[in-house]
């Protein structure tokens, strides 16, 4: 049986700092994601977990983890990851990782938006049962860079659809979900100058001028909410909805 991979990597030529990603047909009419690195390719499943596989039955490893806390808690006990379990949430977080880039860059963006929010989920899992600070700020640094991928594709996903408002509304959330970030680790004089932050004021300044728009609906209704006048915030919200 022909082994090596040299039909894969012939005119696929690595290039350094690039994602580059392609979906292609494989066994059973299923589609993958390959992903040229530099000694090879990634071959990814595009549904459920990235390497295909069910840890203990279940859909995800993060799945599983759950029902092992929901256990331990019934039981009144307290639970805690161990080091095994570590490391193959670590093996999950860099699988996901991997997809979610392809997904940008193959514009798949609310793929890219779902991969995103599991890794958010497992960060958020991490943060409570983390057996040490050590293994928390492990993946707590890397929370503001998930959010700005995920800021990304769903603004882009908006502008596909020809929803610039949301576009807009998805980039400050967005925003604001990263300050959060910053405020809670005493950084938040850093934030100005930090480049994903840079990157998305810029996104939303396009939008604004590419498309006329001064505020958002959104933002109309958070001024008349604040400036208490109720009878425009009502029919504000009614328009949202409408358009919704």
């Amino acid at each position: 049986m022909k082994q090596d991979i040299d039909f894969i990597l012939q005119g696929w030529e690595y290039k350094p700092g690039m994602v580059q990603a392609r979906l292609v047909q494989a066994a059973g009419g299923r589609q993958v994601i390959q992903m040229r690195v530099d000694l090879g390719v990634l071959q990814i499943e595009t549904s459920g977990r990235p390497d295909g596989v069910k840890p203990h039955g279940h859909p995800t490893y993060l799945s599983y983890l759950r029902e092992q806390a929901r256990l331990a808690e019934k039981g009144e006990s307290k639970f805690s990851l161990t080091e095994e379990q570590c490391q193959e949430a670590d093996r999950e977080f860099v699988q996901y990782y991997h997809r979610r880039i392809c997904w940008l860059a193959l514009r798949h963006y609310p793929k890219a938006v779902a991969d995103a929010d599991h890794t958010l989920a497992f960060m958020d899992f991490v943060l409570r049962y983390s057996p040490s600070d050590e293994y928390t700020q492990a993946h707590e640094q890397y929370r503001a860079f998930v959010v700005f991928q995920r800021t990304q594709a769903a603004a882009a996903q908006q502008a596909e659809n020809q929803r610039p408002e949301a576009a807009i509304d998805a980039v400050r959330i967005g925003l604001e979900k990263i300050r959060s970030f910053f405020e809670a680790n005493d950084l938040e004089e850093q934030m100005d100058e930090d480049t994903m932050v840079q990157h998305l004021r810029r996104i939303e300044e396009r939008l604004r001028e590419e498309y006329g728009i001064e505020t958002t609906l959104t933002e109309q209704l958070e001024q008349a909410v604040a400036q208490e006048d109720y009878e425009r915030a009502a029919r504000l919200r009614d328009e949202l909805k409408r358009r919704t």
